[in-house]
């Protein structure tokens, strides 16, 4: 088990998964976990790749069309120095629930420098399927995720639970 020691991954990465739109299945499991959970507001952030992007105002617009609130949408570059303002502002957002998306390699090093700098919480956060993926969950460590949870690009949900277990459920 590697501590956190810095948001930077000083260690070879997998390669990352292609990044894709995000899927119907996965927007409205995704909006309905939000829903289920209790959550009004939400802040969404994705990394800057074009896919990313819009894959993160159709969450915002679902989101929105569900009579939701979106206080914050962020993006984030896939390499930075320390992606700290960018953590922090995300952070600051204090919305009842936080949503990430990919590319994976940005997505793990935000996540390193919120744990390492900021009070966010991985237990408000649900991550869509590009990060869901248990190679990309290890690049910060599922030791430091606890209570995290999202949806697969089907439209199952997930969340870690006691001993860093992935529990699944499938579509309802």
């Amino acid at each position: 088990m590697e501590p956190l020691t810095s948001p930077l991954l000083r260690r070879a990465h997998p390669a990352a998964q292609p990044e894709t739109v995000i899927t119907e299945a996965e927007v409205t499991a995704l909006v309905a976990l939000a829903r289920a959970q209790g959550a009004q507001t939400i802040a969404a952030g994705s990394g800057r790749d074009p896919l990313a992007l819009t894959s993160v105002h159709t969450v915002v617009q679902a989101w929105e069309r569900a009579g939701g609130v979106c206080v914050l949408e962020l993006d984030w570059p896939e390499t930075a120095a320390s992606w700290l303002r960018q953590a922090t502002r995300f952070a600051e957002a204090e919305p009842d629930l936080w949503i990430m998306l990919g590319p994976p390699l940005g997505w793990a090093q935000m996540t390193r420098r919120l744990l390492w700098s900021t009070p966010w919480q991985p237990a408000r956060t649900l991550l869509t399927g590009a990060v869901s993926d248990r190679r990309t969950l290890d690049l910060v460590g599922l030791h430091n995720l606890p209570g995290i949870g999202g949806v697969t690009s089907d439209g199952d949900t997930w969340h870690l639970g006691p001993d860093d277990h992935i529990v699944t459920a499938p579509r309802t």
